[in-house]
């Protein structure tokens, strides 16, 4: 792909056209009996996609850490909703994905309490400057990678029974999905191949690379995953949610901030737009499951990404691919089989 073809990818990213799926398409009711757990929903993002998912009827669980900061988060919601008889409901469910132990628990609270979970949006994480180096997580991984891949995949994993549950009832191919949410540096900061899987364990001393590696790497477990669980009726897709005022920049040096603020940075609420639209959007199906989704709601096709290490790497080998998919999900099952 050209020099030219690749700004063009990545601007494109930048300064998206307007969103066309957002609140307007799932007005009030639409998403009534629908269950759906939205990770690391008490801010940014997550905070703006519950918003729109409670006032549409839909129980919603607020999966994060501080019980506080979500019962507040859910209180700032339901007094603000502009849905003022809403028959959505938002709850709290305690999840952490630096700790693996408490992820088997979200997950065992989740299905004391529901049967079926109609779309997991897997939203939690930390930004690149989020960790310093030689932290690591409960279990002593990598954080980059234990939280964003690892913890992420075994909560889904531990959550399949219920999303096939969901598929089984919906009568509507397609609607049962996860979301993956990946970053643009998962192009522009990753190593070739995405993953370098000699310095899993570790990591590396570039906080940068270690981000950019997990996100791609979670664009490849996506894939995996809808390779995997097509046949249960259920669809994966990852997405770059958006240059977004989020957390995610916590850490940037101040100067540099103004000006990404000035230049390329919009509102949460464009983000929460991605997510819905990966989410909620009838353009999502089954055959195209698998997809990556580019802001405002887009479906890039593979050929068009200028990264094509990242796809190779990501193929089957009966695809003449890498088989990443497969070789990274077992490496992640071997971090949490002692554990879970």
């Amino acid at each position: 792909m050209s020099a030219f073809s690749s700004l063009h990818a990545t601007l494109t990213q930048i300064y998206p056209p307007r969103p066309a799926f957002t609140e307007a398409n799932v007005p009030a009711g639409s998403q009534n009996g629908r269950v759906f757990i939205v990770t690391g929903g008490n801010a940014g993002i997550g905070f703006e996609l519950c918003k729109v998912l409670y006032a549409a009827g839909a129980t919603v669980y607020m999966a994060c850490r501080s019980k506080a900061k979500a019962e507040a988060a859910i209180k700032t919601i339901t007094v603000a909703s502009k849905s003022k008889t809403s028959s959505g409901q938002l709850k709290f469910l305690h999840l952490d994905l630096n700790d693996l132990l408490v992820v088997k628990a979200a997950a065992k609270s989740f299905v004391q309490q529901e049967d079926k979970l109609d779309v997991l949006w897997n939203n939690a994480g930390t930004g690149a400057n989020g960790v310093t180096i030689g932290q690591r997580t409960a279990q002593d991984l990598e954080p980059m990678i234990g939280m964003h891949c690892v913890a992420t995949l075994l909560f889904t994993q531990l959550l399949l029974p219920q999303l096939r549950a969901a598929a089984a009832a919906s009568g509507e191919s397609g609607k049962t999905r996860v979301i993956w949410t990946s970053s643009g540096l998962a192009e522009a900061g990753s190593p070739p191949n995405g993953i370098d899987f000699d310095v899993l364990d570790k990591g590396t001393n570039k906080p940068l690379q270690n981000y950019g590696a997990s996100k791609a790497g979670t664009w490849i477990l996506s894939r995996e995953f809808a390779r995997r669980h097509g046949k249960d009726g259920i669809v994966s897709v990852c997405l770059n949610p958006g240059y977004l005022r989020t957390a995610s920049f916590n850490g940037t040096p101040a100067l540099v901030m103004f000006i990404m603020n000035r230049v390329m940075l919009h509102d949460a609420i464009f983000g929460a737009y991605t997510e819905l639209y990966a989410g909620l959007s009838p353009d999502i199906t089954l055959e195209n499951s698998g997809s990556y989704i580019i802001p405002w709601g887009r479906i890039r096709p593979n050929a068009a990404v200028p990264r094509q290490d990242l796809i190779k790497a990501g193929d089957p080998k009966e695809e003449g691919g890498m088989d990443y998919g497969s070789k990274f999900w077992t490496w992640c099952e071997e971090k949490w089989k002692n554990y879970v």
